[in-house]
């Protein structure tokens, strides 16, 4: 089967479910695998789910869209790394990027942009992705 046949088998759904039916070995990167990885990305998809219903300011909108990317693309980078060192940084940068997450979600509660139920659901998510990534960081 052509690379372009297995390319085409693959289909993702908004929930990020990955069908892989009929291929034979499918390529998953290490970091793919981590929970606290797929947690950020829920993360990520919550905050682009609220920014596609909400009326924020353009500065905020644009600040949280690039700390809840850096979440996950931190988590993926410090996974490569070799030196414990390096690793540790990124997982530090992910979560110093939640934490801004945390507290733009603040701003919108406090200026009546989201509900409290949405925020609490954001730092629901935040918390165990804070956890996770502490754990990481002590271990590193």
């Amino acid at each position: 089967m052509s690379l372009s046949s297995r390319m085409s088998l693959i289909t993702v759904s908004r929930t990020r479910t990955v069908s892989r039916t009929n291929l034979i070995k499918p390529i998953m990167f290490t970091f793919q695998k981590l929970t606290v990885y797929n947690r950020a990305l829920d993360f990520n998809q919550f905050i682009s789910r609220l920014l596609s219903h909400s009326k924020m300011d353009v500065v905020l909108r644009s600040q949280v869209r690039r700390a809840s990317t850096s979440i996950v693309l931190n988590i993926a980078e410090g996974s490569g790394r070799h030196s414990i060192a390096d690793r540790r940084n990124f997982f530090v940068v992910s979560r110093s990027s939640l934490f801004e997450c945390v507290s733009i979600l603040d701003i919108l509660l406090s200026e009546r942009v989201i509900t409290g139920d949405t925020h609490e659901s954001g730092l629901k998510q935040a918390d165990e992705i804070s956890r996770m990534l502490y754990a990481m960081i002590k271990k590193s």
